[in-house]
């Protein structure tokens, strides 16, 4: 039976390489079409691609794809032409479009002075290679993200998509499940439990009735990772699913993804359809005794339901509460069946785990955490993007190398890593390695791969309480530590932020609340959810005791305790720019003709401050001690 599966595969795999050799016979232009790249304005610079190329005649195809991870320079187009390395160009508008059909299709000039980079491969579909960052990158699961067509699993099949399926049949459930296990694939959603062994308690139960759940709720501020690979990639992730199933002996998986991410919801549906009817998916898959389905089921938003007793309540359609432990999802879970819950990047490294062999995805990483890591760069940080780099890269690597460094020549503050619950990092900790044990050792945590740099702007006191009237939100409010410790500790960084606490007693308090609540919470939502304020007491105690001491933010982020000043001596009476910026007229003329704030209208939006023309650079922004020295001293320099 292993052996007429695997004669299926090749008779589909021949096809479809067929179909793809016929494609690269002619010009093909790739154009990102991620929810980031539609954003940035992709649409129309698809529909300028395809309206220019049919105005000439050309035989030219015009093919969507996802995220090719270097969002900031979105839309992004390859043009592929044959004769030609493909190119990659950025910051694509219509009028470039236009230009690049003319020029490159039509009158063979590559316009080099516009492209990002030359790719690897002279091939449809190709990998980046020249840029500074491939030094550092290396990619696993996301090297077909953004350079195949997602809605067309011929595509995938081409790059050997479904060959670990087709490989595993012909092996036994127990010989997929050591293959795992050795590889020591650790979970991706950001606890990092061994897959393998979850996979194997799972398995062991008696009951023959067994699910698989991808978890694809992802609620991280700044977060995208598994949203992009649904998007870019999604048969990739279908095939880590069937694979999964067969291990642990499930005939039906699950996709939850929250419903915040339709373009991942329509393209999943997309690709299970065509799956189906290639034979990887329903009955007799690849005329094996193996029958599998999968169905989506959209989540409601909740951060909670990340938690994986927490999305299992929700699918059965009760109240997205996490459960006490034991019994374990993979001993009672869905519908009160044994249940195997993953990340979308987990199940991304299965099929490569069987094609290529567990010794092949641990000699990439750290003995302790194998394999890469996959992490959405934003904040303030140059190029912005999803990039995977091997576990062990530090911090540093991580922000410099691969992500530019920190633009508008300011300063690195800190690095919040691990989502919400994550905890910030100073500059004396970049050189710590990326991995599950080194970042929670720092006071951080991997997390699902979230990560924000802060530079010198950004108050730490207020970022650890943003995260916290974050998490504070999203608790589920089922345990008293979280639901009412939470809400404590936010109304003491409240009152820190606003300059009303005026006692240093408060932060023992603050840690104490904190630590009571790591210790007390059910789930690991409640447990983390103090890590942002911790890591700030532990590395920026000195922004605390100015706040409390001085009732003045370092950082001039706080807003209520700041003010915007207009310099007399730097205004021009001829300039009325800050007037029709301000949109509560807090902005006056005074009778000397230069401009003055009425602070009691004043709402501190920086639209003054962002709108004074640079020759005057009038406005300053100070905090009230500061604003008050100034004004005695009778100068704002």
């Amino acid at each position: 039976m292993g052996q007429a599966s695997t004669e299926l595969y090749e008779k589909i795999k021949a096809a479809a390489t067929e179909k793809i050799t016929a494609l690269k016979q002619k010009p093909v232009v790739l154009v990102g079409m991620a929810t980031c790249g539609k954003a940035a304005g992709a649409e129309k610079v698809r529909e300028a691609f395809k309206k220019e190329i049919e105005s000439h005649g050309l035989e030219a195809q015009v093919i969507d794809v996802g995220c090719m991870g270097h969002c900031y320079a979105e839309p992004l187009a390859i043009i592929a032409k044959p004769g030609h390395t493909p190119l990659c160009y950025g910051y694509v508008d219509e009028e470039l479009a236009k230009r690049l059909v003319i020029d490159f299709l039509v009158n063979d000039d590559p316009c080099y002075e516009f492209a990002m980079v030359a790719l690897e491969t002279n091939d449809v579909f190709p990998t980046f290679s020249d840029f500074p960052r491939g030094v550092y990158e290396q990619k696993m699961i996301l090297e077909h993200c953004g350079f195949i067509d997602p809605e067309d699993i011929d595509h995938y099949i081409d790059k050997d998509g479904y060959a670990a399926l087709a490989k595993i049949l012909t092996l036994e459930p127990e010989e997929v499940l050591e293959e795992v296990k050795s590889a020591n694939l650790r979970g991706r959603g950001g606890a990092g439990f061994p897959a393998g062994t979850k996979w194997e308690a799972c398995r062991k139960q008696k009951e023959p009735v067994k699910y698989v759940i991808c978890n694809g709720d992802e609620g991280d501020p700044g977060a995208f990772m598994d949203r992009s690979i649904l998007e870019s990639n999604p048969h990739q992730v279908i095939e880590g699913l069937i694979i999964s199933a067969y291990a642990i002996g499930a005939t039906e998986g699950y996709f939850y993804i929250r419903a915040e991410y339709p373009q991942a919801i329509r393209t999943i549906r997309t690709a299970l359809e065509q799956a189906r009817e290639k034979g990887f998916l329903g009955k007799s898959i690849l005329g094996s005794d193996f029958d599998f389905e999968i169905k989506v089921f959209q989540g409601s938003g909740a951060f909670v339901c990340g938690e994986g007793s927490a999305l299992v309540s929700s699918m059965e359609g009760k109240m997205g509460i996490p459960r006490p432990r034991p019994p374990r999802l993979t001993t009672s879970g869905f519908r009160g069946k044994p249940t195997v819950v993953n990340n979308v990047k987990t199940f991304c490294y299965v099929p490569l785990i069987m094609k290529n062999g567990a010794d092949w995805f641990k000699s990439t990483g750290t003995p302790g955490s194998p394999g890469t890591a996959v992490f959405t760069l934003v904040g303030k940080i140059t190029n912005s993007g999803l990039v995977e780099v091997p576990m062990g890269t530090t911090l540093r690597q991580l922000i410099y190398d691969v992500g530019e460094g920190i633009p508008d020549e300011k300063e690195f503050k800190a690095v919040q890593i691990g989502g919400p619950s994550g905890g910030c990092l100073p500059e004396s900790a970049l050189d710590v390695p990326i991995d599950f044990d080194s970042l929670e050792e720092a006071g951080a945590m991997m997390g699902s791969g979230g990560l924000v740099v802060l530079n010198e702007d950004d108050c730490m006191v207020g970022i650890a309480r943003y995260f916290l009237e974050f998490v504070q939100k999203e608790s589920c409010g089922k345990c008293t530590f979280c639901r009412l410790g939470t809400k404590h500790m936010l109304e003491i960084l409240n009152d820190i932020t606003q300059g009303k606490e005026k006692d240093l007693a408060s932060l023992d308090l603050l840690r104490e609340l904190a630590e009571d609540i790591k210790a007390g919470s059910l789930c690991n939502l409640g447990k983390t959810a103090p890590n942002p304020v911790l890591t700030t007491l532990r590395y920026f105690w000195d922004e605390y005791i100015v706040h409390i001491t001085e009732g003045r933010c370092p950082a001039l982020m706080c807003k209520d305790l700041i003010v915007y000043y207009i310099a007399p001596e730097l205004c021009s009476k001829l300039c009325n720019v800050c007037v029709g910026s301000c949109p509560t007229e807090a902005i006056y003329t005074r009778e000397d003709g230069l401009k003055a704030i009425d602070q009691e209208k004043c709402v501190k939006c920086d639209n003054c401050l962002k709108t004074c023309p640079p020759q005057y650079n009038a406005v300053i922004k100070l905090s009230p001690p500061e604003m008050l020295k100034e004004k005695e001293g009778g100068s704002a320099k």
